[in-house]
């Protein structure tokens, strides 16, 4: 059992730039991909991961010091230390039971694609550790491992089905075939389906608004080099910069914008053949089925939209966790929180505005979310021994991807002490999901019947 989790953490502690496409890189293979194009293809996926995290991680390191100025400027007192999502993970990987689910969500995803109960082939296996927090949440509650265990698996499940339902929306957007994506972080969608529905209705919030159609009316104050300018002065004003401080700002975020596409182009180079080998392979294999491969969310980077809704969202996670009654934690290393711009971006399709307005309207959730789970967060940290904390210090992650579900999933078996609310909140989710999934499975038979006419 050692020697099995010793080699899952020595291949999960590669990182995605290389764990990743080396899984790919065999799957290539094994689809009878020709040697080279499988190894570029494969290669080039790590080029686009390395690129992207290096340029969130520049991202972080701009944004972050914004953070504790303008808290400095104010004042106002947050004890809670944000490590954001990678002081999370490592603790999660370190928990002593933490191995066991990688074969688990292996295991249940190729049963259910025996069964016919999913279209989706996860490879997105590096992000078992989301599997694993909510897991140690479970555990931290109720005290039972087998516990922690089946509400894992049961989110194993729902991100199959929640790769199924996006695919054909993650298509249209990227342009790239066979792809999905199998992050919890979509997982939001579903609460921001029944608001975007109502703004759908505001006449001047249900037009094409994307940054292409913006260029088109304003011309150059929506390219990303100029967002991105513009962006860092208002942030240097929140944070009282001097003029140089503000102007290294502005370039340091228009750098940001103007490359994040490129990146992401690379993505689209090195997944097209690999998903069409892959989707070649098992389609003949399966006679009349079509296989999508499920990934991370990061091929969906070219999006201009949902930097811009990150940078936005940024702001309003400062400005809320300092009026927030409640909220104890300062937003710091997950304060540039795609899993928020992401799931805008799904539901919306892309029309900014009404990501901005989600962004805006769900930022809290984040927030009181980081706030709840510092405790358990703290005491996963420091019992696997994943960062050193002060006497009574709490550490947390401001970015939790799909607070709201996570915390309902987690917490339901809290209704034997009285607490409705967590079972309340997974409930009201089924039920926005399953009217989500109702609308996306329209709107694909209703593009396939124009293609078919």
């Amino acid at each position: 059992m050692e020697i099995i989790a010793s080699a899952v953490s020595w291949l999960v502690n590669l990182g995605a730039s290389v764990f990743v496409p080396l899984i790919m890189i065999i799957a290539g293979l094994i689809v009878r991909m020709k040697p080279l194009d499988a190894i570029k293809s494969g290669i080039t996926l790590g080029i686009a991961f390395t690129g992207m995290s290096l340029l969130i991680d520049f991202m972080s390191t701009t944004i972050s010091p914004v953070a504790q100025a303008i808290t400095a400027n104010t004042g106002i007192s947050l004890p809670i230390v944000d490590g954001g999502w990678t002081t999370v993970a490592t603790a999660c990987w370190a928990w002593p039971y933490g191995f066991l689910l990688f074969p688990i969500m292996v295991v249940i995803n190729i049963i259910l694609l025996m069964l016919k109960k999913t279209d989706t082939m996860n490879a997105d296996v590096l992000n078992v550790w989301g599997k694993i927090f909510t897991a140690t949440c479970v555990v931290w509650l109720t005290n039972s491992i087998l516990l922690g265990f089946i509400v894992a698996s049961i989110q194993v499940v729902f991100e199959l089905i929640s790769g199924d339902v996006h695919q054909h929306r993650i298509e249209k957007l990227t342009n790239i075939p066979d792809v999905t994506c199998t992050h919890r972080m979509l997982f939001s969608c579903a609460f921001m389906y029944p608001v975007d529905c109502l703004l759908r209705k505001i006449p001047i919030l249900n037009k094409k608004s994307d940054v292409s159609t913006l260029k088109k009316k304003v011309g150059v104050f929506a390219e990303d080099w100029m967002l991105g300018f513009l962006l860092g002065i208002v942030f240097a004003l929140f944070a009282h910069y001097d003029v140089a401080s503000a102007l290294t700002l502005s370039i340091e975020c228009s750098t940001s914008l103007t490359l994040f596409p490129v990146i992401a182009s690379y993505f689209t180079k090195a997944l097209t053949p690999l998903s069409t080998g892959i989707n070649d392979f098992m389609s003949s294999k399966f006679e009349g089925r079509h296989f999508h491969v499920g990934l991370d969310w990061q091929f969906l980077g070219a999006s201009d939209e949902l930097w811009l809704a990150v940078y936005w969202n940024a702001l309003v996670t400062l400005l809320f966790a300092m009026v927030l009654p409640g909220n104890e934690l300062l937003p710091f290393a997950g304060i540039i929180n795609v899993a928020i711009a992401t799931a805008a971006y799904l539901v919306t399709e892309g029309n900014l505005p009404r990501m901005l307005i989600l962004c805006t309207i769900f930022s809290p959730a984040y927030l009181y979310a980081g706030t709840f789970f510092a405790p358990v967060i703290t005491n996963l940290v420091t019992s696997t021994g994943a960062a050193s904390l002060a006497a009574g210090e709490l550490i947390s992650n401001s970015s939790i991807e799909a607070p709201m579900v996570i915390y309902g999933l987690s917490q339901c078996f809290d209704i034997i002490n009285g607490n409705w609310l967590p079972a309340s909140v997974l409930i009201a989710w089924f039920v926005c999901f399953h009217f989500y999934r109702r609308s996306l499975h329209k709107e694909e038979e209703t593009d396939l019947s124009k293609i078919t006419e």
